[in-house]
């Protein structure tokens, strides 16, 4: 989920529960000077090299999901293609550097800074002399006026998704030359480097048509090193081609093309030259290292022509094929199993290049009814996770730094990052126990017999709502733990190749959900067996088993988060807590079930910000009662908050202070771990494919991409080795 955000409405929640304000939360100590900053856990790996070793010409194919609905960044269906268009195409006064922390962007900002804090904050810019629209005009404070009357909130007929920020700006004016701008705010606001990154021309926001319309398929005007050539929406490509009016250090490239390409056909796009760099699920980046280690030394169907259909199955599902792909004629088998060894010898043309995304997937706990209401069974669940074996689990098969995330408001490297876990507690199965008892929960407690529709003490299913039918049983459901000896059970070498196992075919877990989606999917096996020493009777209070809901979404590349999840539900059985893992449409999984409330447990990631106290409150604050009388969680769908936590994060985004700042988001955080509605399990894995003479491009880790340095290798240019050069 992006930090866009989505603003959507959900279903009433309880207020039946233990408030994490009254909790004793060990307060982190203030942040000195002798504070040793921590660093990313893994570095970008973008084989990065000095301009003069990288060819001028040539076009980058980039794979995105989709063509961008819109081309401005702050409406609703803005996606991960609208900012990289943006990022591309239009100032940014601020970007990211390698430790995921903001930095003033030179090619539009001499300097950027706070000069006044009393009566009021004052941020005087002072731009580039030479930074001009791709119209020949000056940016200007006239750009910075638009853009603020825009998004401030005051005129309803600007179709906004968000104005964090620029609601708290009382005016805007020229400094002591068309060179300067002063920006003065009505409150302080520590976040105040987040604004005008993008800032768009007075063309696009000096009028509300302009705004919502205007934007959407066009950009006019530009002012970065590429400027938007067209949207083809029939190709699905959006061209860039080189800003001839960019005054700074020319573009290598002369065009970059994002090309739309679904995430289980990126590894045949690469193949076929239809992108040159693609971000790539496990099972694909395995295929492409497969290919490097296989070079030279033939394949396994030599001679194919005599070779038996079982053997050909064998052989394809031990290659990733799925079941379905194998059940058909020995012929078509054979002609796909060609095309993929074409494909593999093309693949050889391309590396892995793989860090650590910034974003985290999370563990989430619905608090707005069931027995989640109740803080001690949310605090249970939490200390009957491993967080490190679920991170071991996803992240050592890629060769990845398995470290548990511990902070919900920031990742290593980030000035704001402290692992706040310890408010929480880690695993301990006796603790767990012990609070299930607390809250009621019997072992072995009689159970009543449910009458048509009731349901054990999870949340309840909307039955209006469809979910997807599969082979799991009713609704695309299976209990973990429930032996049906009748089902037909895989062989371990195939679970093996598949990732079940811990194996090297993890599948993706890449998205992330601005309103665009959620996690990828996550197919289960059937009739899992209870591991070993886990509690066999149920738990059980007033006659009700207690057995949560655990909802994860059903599309292509579903082998992490079914991982993850069937991990998770083994740890939760080992202290008595049953889990029924239900499949859901990838269409419907976050509209009808996570924004909508209708899980008990459910797995999806959230973006880092540079900006917490502004971007992470809305995924934190408290619900409240909305006018027409439901409950606004704004992008908390857990729905757990308290006013401890909304408070901070208010202070936070009022003080200068950096170093008081940084002690309020930890102490934040520390809040929302103790609520125990949101889990951090681990930092997303970034695996980028990309074609091996491509440089200065890949998995950019927190870092904003640098698109002008990007190209392609001279010939006879080597790459160094070191942390982002192979």
């Amino acid at each position: 989920m992006s930090h866009d955000g989505v603003g959507l409405r959900a279903v009433l929640r309880s207020v039946a529960f233990l408030t994490a304000g009254v909790l004793a939360v060990p307060l982190l100590a203030g942040c000195g000077s002798d504070e040793k900053p921590s660093r990313p856990l893994a570095g970008q790996d973008i084989d990065l090299v000095a301009r003069d070793q990288v060819a001028a010409g040539g076009t980058l194919k980039w794979a995105v999901d989709a063509v961008p609905e819109t081309l401005n960044t702050f409406q609703a269906d803005a996606d991960a293609g609208t900012t990289r268009v943006a990022q591309a195409v239009l100032p940014s006064m601020f970007r990211l550097d390698a430790d995921g922390r903001p930095v003033a962007n030179p090619a539009y900002v001499e300097s950027a800074k706070v000069i006044e804090t009393e009566p009021r904050q004052v941020v005087l810019y002072k731009l580039n002399q030479q930074a001009v629209w791709s119209d020949g005009r000056e940016i200007g404070a006239a750009d910075f006026v638009a853009q603020w009357r825009a998004l401030s909130g005051k005129d309803s007929a600007y179709w906004t998704a968000r104005n964090a920020g620029y609601d708290r700006i009382a005016s805007i004016e020229r400094g002591a030359s068309d060179l300067q701008v002063r920006v003065t705010f009505s409150r302080p606001y520590a976040d105040w480097k987040s604004l005008f990154s993008p800032l768009y021309p007075k063309d696009v926001m000096g009028a509300p048509d302009a705004f919502n319309d205007g934007a959407r398929r066009k950009l006019a005007v530009t002012a970065g090193p590429f400027q938007v050539d067209k949207v083809d929406t029939a190709k699905k490509d959006v061209v860039l081609t080189r800003n001839p009016r960019w005054w700074g250090k020319p573009a290598k490239l002369n065009e970059i093309v994002l090309h739309a390409v679904a995430r289980d056909k990126r590894a045949a796009a690469l193949a076929d030259g239809t992108v040159d760099l693609a971000e790539i699920d496990p099972a694909e980046a395995e295929r492409i290292n497969l290919a490097a280690r296989t070079k030279g030394t033939g394949t396994p169907l030599q001679g194919a022509g005599k070779t038996s259909a079982r053997k050909l199955q064998d052989w394809a599902l031990a290659h990733g094929f799925d079941a379905d792909e194998v059940k058909v004629g020995r012929k078509k088998l054979h002609k796909a199993i060609t095309r993929y060894l074409e494909q593999q010898q093309k693949l050889q043309a391309f590396d892995v290049r793989k860090s650590l995304e910034p974003a985290y997937t999370q563990l989430a706990l619905n608090g707005a009814s069931g027995a989640l209401t109740d803080e001690r069974v949310r605090r249970a669940v939490a200390r009957a996770l491993d967080r490190e074996e679920l991170a071991k689990l996803v992240l050592t098969p890629l060769g990845l730094p398995a470290v548990p995330v511990g902070s919900h408001l920031a990742l290593s490297g980030q000035s704001a990052y402290a692992d706040g876990s310890g408010a929480l507690g880690g695993q301990d199965t006796k603790e767990a126990q012990a609070l299930l008892a607390d809250a009621g929960w019997v072992p072995g407690g009689p159970v009543k017999e449910e009458k048509k529709g009731e349901k054990a003490a999870g949340a309840e299913r909307d039955k209006s709502k469809p979910e997807k039918k599969s082979d799991g049983g009713e609704d695309g459901a299976y209990i973990v733990g429930e032996d049906d000896k009748g089902r037909h059970h895989e062989p371990a070498e195939e679970k093996q190749d598949r990732g079940d196992e811990g194996g090297k075919h993890l599948a993706r877990d890449d998205k992330q959900y601005s309103g665009s989606g959620g996690a990828p999917g996550a197919y289960a096996p059937q009739g899992t067996a209870a591991p070993a020493g886990a509690v066999t009777a149920p738990l059980a209070k007033n006659g009700k088993a207690l057995a949560l809901r655990f909802v994860l979404p059903s599309g292509p590349g579903s082998e992490t988060l079914n991982s993850v999840a069937e991990r998770v539900s083994a740890m939760l059985q080992k202290v008595g807590i049953r889990t029924t893992i239900t499949k859901v449409s990838d269409e419907s999984y976050f509209k009808d079930h996570i924004a909508s409330g209708d899980y008990d447990l459910a797995l999806y990631s959230w973006p880092s910000s540079a900006f917490p106290a502004t971007d992470a409150r809305p995924i934190y604050a408290k619900p409240v009662p909305a006018a027409d009388g439901s409950v606004s969680v704004e992008q908390n769908f857990t729905r757990v908050g308290t006013d401890q936590v909304d408070q901070l994060f208010d202070q936070a985004a009022a003080t200068l202070d950096e170093d008081e700042a940084r002690d309020l988001i930890r102490k934040a955080d520390s809040r929302i771990w103790a609520a125990a509605a949101s889990l951090p399990l681990y930092q997303r894995p970034q695996l980028v494919g990309v074609r091996k003479n491509l440089v200065n491009a890949g998995a950019f880790g927190f870092q904003t991409p640098v698109y002008e340095d990007m190209g392609y290798l001279k010939k006879g240019a080597k790459v160094l080795p070191g942390p982002s050069g192979g």
